[in-house]
């Protein structure tokens, strides 16, 4: 299964690898290099194929538990301030997505959503300390009935060029359905009340809706 933000795109790269055979079949008489040709453009397809991809995944709904918002590896997991919205400090627990990851973006948590905003910015490489508060990106606040107001930050990398965020302010959200994707490369941060119990370490791989990023005991 594909994700709904990855089919213009995959239509139009299909019409360019399907042209680019048929060029490729017409105009390249020497045999080596009509198939390098060939296993290029293939390769290409299946790069896009792989990155739109969107694996169901059953969500066990629980509010003593944050899950991950995406595929990734957990990069950071320290105290720092937080200064859009709680403008004090916060338990930051950051998850850097590669181009082979799935991009979509889950609900960590089920509840309202209490903020959400769009930033423009730059394109840093998305595990740069600055990329944060500089790149583009949105911010996400959700209010849940156990750990309170949590917020969760998409960030763009050096790749990706288009977040897209389904958040808005007001709606009832559940945990583990579709939050929003990252086009190509990017991370995402999730700021938690000091005290939360953090269930992964450094370096750990994070699977988007099954992996258990916080508990409340």
């Amino acid at each position: 299964m594909f994700h709904k933000e990855g089919g213009k795109i995959i239509l139009i790269s299909n019409t360019i690898t399907v042209a680019l055979l048929l060029l490729a079949d017409k105009l390249i008489h020497i045999g080596w290099l009509k198939m390098t040709v060939e296993i290029i453009t293939v390769c290409f397809l299946l790069l896009i194929l792989q990155f739109f991809r969107n694996p169901k995944r059953s969500v066990e709904l629980n509010d003593n538990h944050i899950i991950s918002p995406v595929d990734g590896k957990v990069v950071v997991i320290e105290e720092v301030f937080e200064g859009e919205y709680f403008k004090d400090k916060r338990l930051q627990v950051s998850i850097f997505m590669s181009p082979i990851n799935v991009h979509v973006t889950r609900y960590a948590l089920g509840g309202k959503v209490k903020f959400s905003k769009y930033h423009p910015g730059k394109f840093l490489v998305a595990w740069h300390p600055k990329a944060s508060e500089e790149n583009e990106r949105t911010t996400v606040v959700i209010e849940n009935r156990i750990f309170g107001e949590v917020l969760y930050r998409q960030i763009a990398g050096a790749l990706a060029r288009r977040i897209v965020n389904y958040a808005e302010e007001g709606m009832q959200v559940i945990q583990g359905t579709d939050a929003g994707f990252i086009k190509f490369g990017s991370r995402v941060d999730l700021f938690l009340p000091l005290g939360t119990e953090i269930n992964v370490k450094l370096n750990d791989k994070a699977v988007g809706g099954k992996t258990i990023i916080a508990i409340k005991s």
